[in-house]
């Protein structure tokens, strides 16, 4: 039970190829849970895995839970589980915010969101 508890907590990575240009879309997200239990934060975990990841435009996709052993004074701590993707271009972003798949994951886990915070950045 411990190792696939473990392996359900353990981040999920994949990469792709960059465009040439270097300019990427970072799309960051944190989500505080209401319930942020271990099996709650692993099925979080598991619906970016299985609704976020594969989208056109993807070069990076990794989904996972805030690192216990980072307590400094500077680590935020305010979160459960992280999102991070990114995207070719802009428009692949805005395209994935519309898809249905994303909008599945929303329907099905917002009820357990404290608090979702978003951070979009451009990045080469």
């Amino acid at each position: 039970m411990l190792v696939i508890v473990a392996l359900a907590l353990s981040a999920a990575v994949c990469f792709a190829e960059p465009p040439a240009s270097g300019d990427l879309l970072a799309h960051n997200v944190y989500f505080s849970l209401k319930d942020n239990s271990e099996p709650a934060q692993a099925k979080l975990v598991a619906a970016c895995e299985r609704y976020l990841k594969g989208h056109e435009g993807e070069v990076f996709f990794v989904a996972g839970t805030r690192s216990a052993a980072s307590n400094r004074d500077v680590n935020d701590r305010d979160f459960d589980v992280s999102l991070h993707i990114f995207f070719k271009t802009r428009g692949d972003h805005d395209r994935y915010q519309d898809h249905p798949r994303h909008k599945q994951f929303i329907k099905e886990n917002q009820a357990n969101w404290a608090k979702v915070r978003v951070f979009d950045s451009e990045v080469k």
